[in-house]
């Protein structure tokens, strides 16, 4: 064999890297993901996990929230208006949590004493029940959550609780 026929063995593949091209361009040849890549992909893995991480957690704690309301009691709905309503509290999972059988307190406190003695300190606080309002609404309300602080269930022998015993009482027909 002729020395000038034979060629020179060609130089062993080299593994991919990042090529520029000649507009400047960063390529990635096909061989492997450059050290960005990887940390872009651990990046999109540990954001996932972390979504549902947070979706699960919601799920579990609703599902705890609505499994606390006792059914046979009342409970208290604290708004961050600084309303306080009683009642039977379901759909507290939902964007809108339901009360029925609604009561409130009502404040009343003298303006002017009568007959020149002096008007009590104490105002007087008594339990109204939802509806015998002059715009008559419905014994059931719906409250953003977004408004909702806290809600708690009252006990049976609680003052509350007694006071909406004794209007049931005496308001039966």
């Amino acid at each position: 064999m002729d020395v000038r026929q034979m060629r020179s063995p060609e130089p062993a593949p080299q593994p991919s890297r990042p090529v520029e091209a000649v507009t400047g361009e960063r390529v990635l040849a096909p061989a492997g993901l450059s050290l960005a890549n990887k940390v872009l992909v651990a990046l999109l893995i540990v954001a996932s996990l972390l979504f549902i991480g947070t979706v699960l957690n919601r799920a579990f704690a609703a599902t705890t929230a609505g499994q606390a309301i006792k059914d046979k009691q009342y409970q208290a709905l604290f708004l961050t208006n600084g309303q306080v309503y009683f009642g039977k509290l379901s759909n507290v999972n939902g964007e809108y949590v339901t009360l029925k059988d609604i009561y409130y307190l009502q404040v009343q406190q003298q303006v002017q004493p009568k007959d020149n003695k002096p008007a009590s300190e104490e105002p007087q606080i008594s339990l109204a029940k939802l509806g015998g309002e002059l715009h008559a609404p419905e014994d059931v309300m719906h409250v953003s959550r977004e408004q909702v602080l806290f809600w708690e269930n009252l006990k049976n022998d609680g003052k509350v609780a007694t006071a909406i015993k004794e209007f049931q009482s005496s308001n039966k027909k």
